[in-house]
Protein backbone atom coordinates (compact mmCIF):
# COMPACT_ATOMS: atom_id res chain seq x y z
CA UNK A 1 0.00 0.00 0.00
CA UNK A 2 1.33 3.43 -0.96
CA UNK A 3 1.39 6.03 1.82
CA UNK A 4 0.76 9.63 0.70
CA UNK A 5 3.19 12.37 1.84
CA UNK A 6 2.27 13.44 5.38
CA UNK A 7 0.03 10.40 5.89
CA UNK A 8 0.67 8.09 8.83
CA UNK A 9 1.64 4.50 8.18
CA UNK A 10 -0.97 3.33 10.70
CA UNK A 11 -4.08 4.60 12.43
CA UNK A 12 -2.45 5.94 15.60
CA UNK A 13 -4.49 9.00 16.58
CA UNK A 14 -7.27 8.44 19.11
CA UNK A 15 -10.24 10.69 19.73
CA UNK A 16 -11.66 9.86 23.16
CA UNK A 17 -15.08 11.34 23.90
CA UNK A 18 -17.09 10.73 27.08
CA UNK A 19 -20.70 9.74 26.41
CA UNK A 20 -23.36 12.26 27.52
CA UNK A 21 -20.84 13.46 30.08
CA UNK A 22 -22.97 15.35 32.62
CA UNK A 23 -25.81 12.82 32.44
CA UNK A 24 -23.37 9.90 32.78
CA UNK A 25 -21.87 11.43 35.93
CA UNK A 26 -25.37 11.74 37.40
CA UNK A 27 -26.14 8.09 36.54
CA UNK A 28 -22.81 7.04 38.05
CA UNK A 29 -23.42 8.91 41.30
CA UNK A 30 -27.13 8.04 41.61
CA UNK A 31 -27.68 4.31 40.95
CA UNK A 32 -31.46 4.82 40.78
CA UNK A 33 -30.94 6.76 37.53
CA UNK A 34 -29.11 4.02 35.67
CA UNK A 35 -31.02 2.85 32.62
CA UNK A 36 -33.50 5.74 32.97
CA UNK A 37 -33.80 8.90 30.85
CA UNK A 38 -31.95 11.74 32.59
CA UNK A 39 -31.90 15.47 31.82
CA UNK A 40 -29.34 17.81 33.37
CA UNK A 41 -30.65 21.37 33.70
CA UNK A 42 -34.28 22.44 33.86
CA UNK A 43 -34.68 25.72 31.93
CA UNK A 44 -32.35 24.51 29.16
CA UNK A 45 -31.14 20.93 28.75
CA UNK A 46 -27.38 20.93 29.28
CA UNK A 47 -27.08 17.17 28.73
CA UNK A 48 -29.35 14.21 28.09
CA UNK A 49 -28.69 10.54 28.67
CA UNK A 50 -28.91 8.19 25.71
CA UNK A 51 -32.25 6.90 27.04
CA UNK A 52 -33.59 10.45 26.57
CA UNK A 53 -31.80 11.00 23.27
CA UNK A 54 -33.54 7.90 21.91
CA UNK A 55 -36.85 9.80 21.86
CA UNK A 56 -35.41 12.97 20.31
CA UNK A 57 -34.16 15.01 23.26
CA UNK A 58 -31.09 17.08 22.42
CA UNK A 59 -29.08 19.82 24.05
CA UNK A 60 -29.47 22.75 24.22
CA UNK A 61 -33.23 22.19 24.06
CA UNK A 62 -35.75 24.11 26.20
CA UNK A 63 -36.63 22.00 29.23
CA UNK A 64 -40.39 22.03 28.59
CA UNK A 65 -39.86 20.68 25.07
CA UNK A 66 -37.59 17.92 26.37
CA UNK A 67 -40.10 16.90 29.04
CA UNK A 68 -42.89 16.85 26.45
CA UNK A 69 -40.83 14.43 24.34
CA UNK A 70 -39.81 12.35 27.34
CA UNK A 71 -42.34 12.66 30.21
CA UNK A 72 -40.61 9.94 32.25
CA UNK A 73 -37.26 11.73 32.29
CA UNK A 74 -35.66 12.61 35.62
CA UNK A 75 -34.38 16.20 35.71
CA UNK A 76 -31.23 16.83 37.75
CA UNK A 77 -29.66 20.17 38.66
CA UNK A 78 -26.12 20.57 37.29
CA UNK A 79 -23.22 19.80 39.66
CA UNK A 80 -20.27 21.41 37.92
CA UNK A 81 -17.79 20.59 40.68
CA UNK A 82 -18.55 16.88 40.22
CA UNK A 83 -18.15 17.13 36.45
CA UNK A 84 -14.82 18.95 36.76
CA UNK A 85 -13.51 16.33 39.20
CA UNK A 86 -14.55 13.55 36.81
CA UNK A 87 -12.86 15.34 33.90
CA UNK A 88 -9.61 15.68 35.80
CA UNK A 89 -9.66 11.98 36.65
CA UNK A 90 -10.21 11.07 33.00
CA UNK A 91 -7.38 13.34 31.82
CA UNK A 92 -5.08 11.74 34.40
CA UNK A 93 -5.75 8.43 32.64
CA UNK A 94 -5.07 10.03 29.26
CA UNK A 95 -1.72 11.30 30.54
CA UNK A 96 -0.78 7.82 31.75
CA UNK A 97 -1.39 6.43 28.28
CA UNK A 98 0.68 8.98 26.31
CA UNK A 99 2.26 12.38 26.91
CA UNK A 100 0.80 13.58 23.61
CA UNK A 101 -2.68 14.68 24.70
CA UNK A 102 -4.59 17.61 23.18
CA UNK A 103 -7.64 18.51 25.21
CA UNK A 104 -10.59 19.77 23.16
CA UNK A 105 -13.03 20.23 26.04
CA UNK A 106 -13.52 18.78 29.51
CA UNK A 107 -14.97 15.59 28.03
CA UNK A 108 -12.89 14.92 24.92
CA UNK A 109 -9.28 14.84 23.72
CA UNK A 110 -6.99 13.67 20.97
CA UNK A 111 -4.19 11.25 21.90
CA UNK A 112 -1.22 10.36 19.71
CA UNK A 113 -0.12 6.78 20.41
CA UNK A 114 2.24 6.43 17.44
CA UNK A 115 5.49 4.75 18.40
CA UNK A 116 4.04 2.94 21.42
CA UNK A 117 3.50 -0.39 19.70
CA UNK A 118 6.52 -2.14 21.29
CA UNK A 119 5.66 -1.10 24.85
CA UNK A 120 1.86 -0.77 24.77
CA UNK A 121 0.57 -2.75 21.78
CA UNK A 122 -1.39 -1.66 18.74
CA UNK A 123 -3.43 1.57 18.78
CA UNK A 124 -6.65 -0.45 18.95
CA UNK A 125 -5.33 -2.44 21.92
CA UNK A 126 -4.32 0.81 23.63
CA UNK A 127 -7.78 2.28 22.97
CA UNK A 128 -9.50 -0.81 24.38
CA UNK A 129 -7.45 -0.65 27.58
CA UNK A 130 -8.10 3.09 27.84
CA UNK A 131 -11.85 2.50 27.74
CA UNK A 132 -11.63 -0.30 30.30
CA UNK A 133 -9.56 1.80 32.70
CA UNK A 134 -11.84 4.84 32.51
CA UNK A 135 -14.82 2.60 33.18
CA UNK A 136 -13.04 0.94 36.13
CA UNK A 137 -11.27 3.96 37.64
CA UNK A 138 -13.71 6.79 36.89
CA UNK A 139 -16.94 4.87 36.38
CA UNK A 140 -17.85 6.49 33.05
CA UNK A 141 -18.47 5.20 29.52
CA UNK A 142 -16.29 6.60 26.76
CA UNK A 143 -16.15 6.14 23.00
CA UNK A 144 -12.83 6.09 21.17
CA UNK A 145 -12.22 6.59 17.46
CA UNK A 146 -8.91 5.35 16.04
CA UNK A 147 -7.69 6.75 12.72
CA UNK A 148 -4.69 8.11 10.78
CA UNK A 149 -5.81 11.75 11.31
CA UNK A 150 -7.53 13.91 13.90
CA UNK A 151 -10.52 14.59 11.65
CA UNK A 152 -11.18 10.93 10.93
CA UNK A 153 -10.64 9.93 14.57
CA UNK A 154 -13.28 12.45 15.66
CA UNK A 155 -15.73 11.25 13.01
CA UNK A 156 -15.06 7.65 14.04
CA UNK A 157 -15.84 8.38 17.69
CA UNK A 158 -19.09 10.09 16.70
CA UNK A 159 -20.12 7.11 14.54
CA UNK A 160 -19.02 4.67 17.26
CA UNK A 161 -21.20 6.15 20.02
CA UNK A 162 -22.35 5.25 22.55
CA UNK A 163 -19.69 3.38 24.55
CA UNK A 164 -17.89 2.06 21.48
CA UNK A 165 -14.54 1.63 19.79
CA UNK A 166 -14.18 2.17 16.04
CA UNK A 167 -11.03 2.03 13.92
CA UNK A 168 -10.58 3.58 10.49
CA UNK A 169 -7.49 1.83 9.09
CA UNK A 170 -5.01 3.33 6.68
CA UNK A 171 -6.34 2.59 3.19
CA UNK A 172 -9.95 2.43 4.39
CA UNK A 173 -10.47 6.16 4.94
CA UNK A 174 -12.67 6.87 1.92
CA UNK A 175 -14.65 3.64 2.24
CA UNK A 176 -15.56 4.75 5.77
CA UNK A 177 -16.10 8.43 5.07
CA UNK A 178 -17.92 8.65 1.75
CA UNK A 179 -21.22 6.95 2.71
CA UNK A 180 -21.66 9.27 5.72
CA UNK A 181 -24.06 12.24 5.69
CA UNK A 182 -22.46 15.63 5.03
CA UNK A 183 -23.21 16.89 8.55
CA UNK A 184 -20.39 14.65 9.82
CA UNK A 185 -17.85 17.06 8.29
CA UNK A 186 -16.33 19.81 10.43
CA UNK A 187 -17.80 23.13 9.43
CA UNK A 188 -21.08 21.73 8.13
CA UNK A 189 -23.90 23.16 10.20
CA UNK A 190 -27.59 23.43 9.45
CA UNK A 191 -27.19 26.24 6.89
CA UNK A 192 -24.36 24.56 4.98
CA UNK A 193 -26.19 21.24 5.04
CA UNK A 194 -29.26 22.96 3.60
CA UNK A 195 -27.21 24.58 0.79
CA UNK A 196 -25.63 21.22 -0.02
CA UNK A 197 -29.04 19.57 -0.06
CA UNK A 198 -30.30 22.23 -2.47
CA UNK A 199 -27.35 21.28 -4.71
CA UNK A 200 -28.37 17.62 -4.54
CA UNK A 201 -25.58 16.64 -2.15
CA UNK A 202 -26.38 14.53 0.90
CA UNK A 203 -23.28 12.36 1.44
CA UNK A 204 -19.58 13.07 1.84
CA UNK A 205 -18.86 10.98 -1.23
CA UNK A 206 -21.00 13.27 -3.37
CA UNK A 207 -18.85 16.24 -2.29
CA UNK A 208 -15.77 14.32 -3.45
CA UNK A 209 -17.45 13.50 -6.76
CA UNK A 210 -18.44 17.13 -7.32
CA UNK A 211 -14.78 18.19 -7.16
CA UNK A 212 -12.88 21.10 -5.64
CA UNK A 213 -13.67 23.64 -8.37
CA UNK A 214 -17.43 23.11 -8.13
CA UNK A 215 -17.29 23.31 -4.33
CA UNK A 216 -15.40 26.59 -4.55
CA UNK A 217 -18.02 27.93 -6.95
CA UNK A 218 -20.76 27.02 -4.47
CA UNK A 219 -19.15 28.13 -1.20
CA UNK A 220 -16.21 30.34 -2.04
CA UNK A 221 -12.54 29.41 -2.31
CA UNK A 222 -11.76 28.96 1.39
CA UNK A 223 -14.84 26.98 2.45
CA UNK A 224 -14.99 25.02 -0.80
CA UNK A 225 -11.36 23.86 -0.57
CA UNK A 226 -11.83 22.99 3.12
CA UNK A 227 -14.92 20.85 2.54
CA UNK A 228 -13.40 19.10 -0.46
CA UNK A 229 -10.17 18.34 1.44
CA UNK A 230 -12.15 16.80 4.31
CA UNK A 231 -14.24 14.76 1.87
CA UNK A 232 -10.95 13.27 0.63
CA UNK A 233 -9.81 12.62 4.24
CA UNK A 234 -6.98 15.15 4.03
CA UNK A 235 -6.02 16.47 7.45
CA UNK A 236 -2.29 16.91 8.17
CA UNK A 237 -2.67 18.44 11.66
CA UNK A 238 -0.65 17.00 14.51
CA UNK A 239 -1.81 16.40 18.07
CA UNK A 240 -0.68 19.56 19.89
CA UNK A 241 0.07 19.60 23.61
CA UNK A 242 -0.13 22.77 25.67
CA UNK A 243 -2.45 24.37 23.14
CA UNK A 244 -4.15 27.51 24.48
CA UNK A 245 -7.63 28.82 23.82
CA UNK A 246 -8.26 31.14 20.90
CA UNK A 247 -11.18 32.74 22.73
CA UNK A 248 -12.75 32.93 26.18
CA UNK A 249 -16.51 33.08 26.39
CA UNK A 250 -19.60 32.58 28.50
CA UNK A 251 -23.33 32.77 27.93
CA UNK A 252 -26.53 32.73 29.96
CA UNK A 253 -29.97 31.51 28.93
CA UNK A 254 -32.64 34.02 30.00
CA UNK A 255 -35.73 31.91 29.45
CA UNK A 256 -38.88 32.77 27.52
CA UNK A 257 -40.41 35.25 29.97
CA UNK A 258 -39.90 38.90 29.19
CA UNK A 259 -36.75 40.39 30.73
CA UNK A 260 -36.32 44.08 31.47
CA UNK A 261 -33.43 45.98 29.93
CA UNK A 262 -31.96 46.34 33.43
CA UNK A 263 -32.06 42.55 33.96
CA UNK A 264 -30.31 41.94 30.64
CA UNK A 265 -27.61 44.50 31.43
CA UNK A 266 -27.12 43.02 34.91
CA UNK A 267 -26.59 39.59 33.37
CA UNK A 268 -24.00 41.13 31.06
CA UNK A 269 -22.25 42.67 34.08
CA UNK A 270 -21.93 39.26 35.72
CA UNK A 271 -20.55 37.70 32.54
CA UNK A 272 -17.96 40.46 32.05
CA UNK A 273 -16.75 40.19 35.66
CA UNK A 274 -16.09 36.47 35.28
CA UNK A 275 -14.51 36.66 31.82
CA UNK A 276 -12.14 39.49 32.74
CA UNK A 277 -11.04 37.60 35.85
CA UNK A 278 -10.36 34.54 33.69
CA UNK A 279 -8.22 36.66 31.37
CA UNK A 280 -6.08 37.89 34.24
CA UNK A 281 -5.78 34.43 35.81
CA UNK A 282 -4.53 33.07 32.47
CA UNK A 283 -2.17 36.06 32.07
CA UNK A 284 -3.73 36.93 28.72
CA UNK A 285 -5.08 40.01 26.95
CA UNK A 286 -8.06 40.31 24.58
CA UNK A 287 -8.40 42.65 21.62
CA UNK A 288 -11.89 41.81 20.34
CA UNK A 289 -15.23 41.65 22.16
CA UNK A 290 -18.09 39.64 20.61
CA UNK A 291 -21.68 39.91 21.85
CA UNK A 292 -24.14 37.15 20.96
CA UNK A 293 -27.91 37.42 21.37
CA UNK A 294 -30.70 34.94 20.72
CA UNK A 295 -34.26 36.21 20.22
CA UNK A 296 -37.68 34.74 20.97
CA UNK A 297 -37.96 33.53 17.37
CA UNK A 298 -34.70 31.51 17.94
CA UNK A 299 -32.76 33.66 15.47
CA UNK A 300 -29.32 34.77 16.67
CA UNK A 301 -27.04 37.72 15.95
CA UNK A 302 -23.48 38.62 16.86
CA UNK A 303 -21.97 42.06 17.24
CA UNK A 304 -18.18 42.61 17.30
CA UNK A 305 -15.87 45.43 18.27
CA UNK A 306 -12.06 45.42 18.31
CA UNK A 307 -9.83 47.55 20.53
CA UNK A 308 -6.77 49.48 19.47
CA UNK A 309 -4.76 47.86 22.28
CA UNK A 310 -5.40 44.44 23.86
CA UNK A 311 -6.56 44.54 27.49
CA UNK A 312 -7.45 42.52 30.56
CA UNK A 313 -9.26 45.42 32.25
CA UNK A 314 -12.77 44.73 33.52
CA UNK A 315 -13.64 48.41 33.07
CA UNK A 316 -12.61 48.50 29.41
CA UNK A 317 -14.26 45.18 28.49
CA UNK A 318 -17.44 46.28 30.24
CA UNK A 319 -17.51 49.60 28.40
CA UNK A 320 -17.19 47.87 25.03
CA UNK A 321 -19.76 45.19 25.93
CA UNK A 322 -22.24 47.84 27.10
CA UNK A 323 -21.76 49.73 23.84
CA UNK A 324 -22.53 46.60 21.82
CA UNK A 325 -25.59 45.88 23.95
CA UNK A 326 -26.85 49.46 23.63
CA UNK A 327 -26.54 49.23 19.84
CA UNK A 328 -28.55 45.99 19.85
CA UNK A 329 -31.22 47.15 22.31
CA UNK A 330 -33.73 48.25 19.61
CA UNK A 331 -33.70 44.67 18.30
CA UNK A 332 -34.17 43.29 21.81
CA UNK A 333 -37.17 45.59 22.42
CA UNK A 334 -38.72 44.39 19.17
CA UNK A 335 -37.88 40.67 19.31
CA UNK A 336 -37.19 39.82 22.94
CA UNK A 337 -34.05 38.08 24.22
CA UNK A 338 -33.67 34.48 25.44
CA UNK A 339 -29.86 34.24 25.57
CA UNK A 340 -26.94 36.61 25.99
CA UNK A 341 -23.32 35.60 25.51
CA UNK A 342 -19.96 37.31 25.36
CA UNK A 343 -16.65 36.15 23.90
CA UNK A 344 -13.20 37.70 24.14
CA UNK A 345 -11.09 36.85 21.11
CA UNK A 346 -7.81 37.79 19.44
CA UNK A 347 -6.07 36.70 22.63
CA UNK A 348 -2.43 37.56 23.32
CA UNK A 349 -0.03 36.36 25.99
CA UNK A 350 0.53 39.20 28.43
CA UNK A 351 4.30 39.31 27.99
CA UNK A 352 4.09 39.36 24.20
CA UNK A 353 2.35 42.73 23.96
CA UNK A 354 4.04 46.14 23.90
CA UNK A 355 2.80 48.09 26.92
CA UNK A 356 1.48 51.61 26.37
CA UNK A 357 2.68 54.56 28.44
CA UNK A 358 0.12 55.96 30.94
CA UNK A 359 -0.13 59.46 29.48
CA UNK A 360 -3.75 59.75 30.59
CA UNK A 361 -2.75 60.13 34.24
CA UNK A 362 -2.97 57.76 37.21
CA UNK A 363 -5.24 54.83 36.64
CA UNK A 364 -5.93 52.55 39.57
CA UNK A 365 -8.38 50.29 37.68
CA UNK A 366 -5.72 47.60 37.19
CA UNK A 367 -4.86 47.63 40.91
CA UNK A 368 -8.56 47.38 41.74
CA UNK A 369 -9.01 44.39 39.42
CA UNK A 370 -6.09 42.57 41.05
CA UNK A 371 -7.35 43.32 44.56
CA UNK A 372 -10.87 42.11 43.79
CA UNK A 373 -9.52 38.95 42.13
CA UNK A 374 -7.46 38.20 45.24
CA UNK A 375 -10.41 38.64 47.59
CA UNK A 376 -12.60 36.37 45.48
CA UNK A 377 -9.94 33.66 45.35
CA UNK A 378 -9.47 33.80 49.11
CA UNK A 379 -13.05 34.25 50.30
CA UNK A 380 -15.21 33.04 47.42
CA UNK A 381 -16.54 34.47 44.18
CA UNK A 382 -19.38 36.39 45.87
CA UNK A 383 -17.22 37.90 48.64
CA UNK A 384 -16.96 41.11 46.62
CA UNK A 385 -19.58 41.93 44.05
CA UNK A 386 -21.25 44.86 42.33
CA UNK A 387 -24.24 46.46 43.98
CA UNK A 388 -26.34 45.62 40.93
CA UNK A 389 -25.57 41.91 41.42
CA UNK A 390 -26.36 41.64 45.14
CA UNK A 391 -29.04 39.02 45.72
CA UNK A 392 -29.03 37.89 42.08
CA UNK A 393 -27.96 34.49 40.80
CA UNK A 394 -26.63 34.45 37.26
CA UNK A 395 -25.92 30.74 36.85
CA UNK A 396 -22.84 28.63 37.21
CA UNK A 397 -19.87 28.49 34.86
CA UNK A 398 -19.58 25.13 33.14
CA UNK A 399 -16.34 23.23 33.76
CA UNK A 400 -13.69 23.93 31.16
CA UNK A 401 -10.08 23.30 30.25
CA UNK A 402 -7.53 25.83 31.48
CA UNK A 403 -7.47 29.09 29.54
Amino acid sequence: MRVEPGQRAEASILHADLDSFYASVEQRDHPRLRGRPVLVGSGVVLAASYEAKAVGVRSPMPGHEARALCPTAVTMPPRFDAYLAASRAVFDVFGDVTPLVEGISVDEAFLDVGGLRKISGTPVEIAARLRERIRADVGLPITVGVAPSKFLAKVASAVGKPDGLLEVPVGGELDFLHPLPVRRLWGVGAKTESRLRDAGISTVGQIAQLGENRMCALFGRGAGRHLYALSMARDPRRVETGKRRRSIGSQRALGRRVKSEADIETTLLAIVDRLAARLRTADRLAQTVVLRLRFHDFASITRTRSLHDPTDSTEIVLAVARGLLDDAMPLIRDRGCTLIGLSLTNLHDHGAVQLSLPFDGDDHAADLDVAVDGLRVKFGRDAVTRGALVGRHHGHDAPMLPD
